[in-house]
């Protein structure tokens, strides 16, 4: 299945019932620098809309939030060590959690590529 993406600049990539979530290459860029990042707890149920995880930046602080609601079955450790990698792989190895995902019906609201790709650009205007 390919990305869908928030407003927000989250995006999720389903497969099956688990939603894995990270943040754009957007957002990435707009953050800047990316220094430290805290995941949520694995077994952590979250509502849509809910904080998933901090990311800190040399420019900021600024929260990501769950774009479906579920119970958070898997983190990326590796973001502990190597918070770079949002900034290296956004859509890649930069994921934050996997999510086994709740309502389906939460990805109707998102936005595909070429969507996203649009909306961006009117940020940029």
């Amino acid at each position: 299945m390919a990305l869908k993406f928030t407003e927000d600049h989250e995006w999720v990539l389903l497969e099956g019932d688990v939603a894995t979530i990270g943040v754009s290459n957007y957002a990435q860029e707009q953050l800047g620098d990316v220094v430290f990042v805290e995941v949520p707890e694995v077994g952590a149920d979250l509502a849509k809309g809910e904080e998933l995880a901090v990311v800190e930046s040399v420019k900021a602080a600024s929260e990501v939030y769950a774009p479906i609601g579920g119970e958070v079955i898997e983190v990326n450790t590796e973001l502990e060590d190597s918070p770079t990698l949002v900034n290296e792989e956004p859509t890649g190895g930069g994921w934050f959690a996997k999510i086994k995902v709740t309502d389906s019906s939460d990805l109707d609201e998102l936005m595909d590529e070429a969507a996203y790709k649009s909306y961006v650009e009117g940020l940029d205007e």
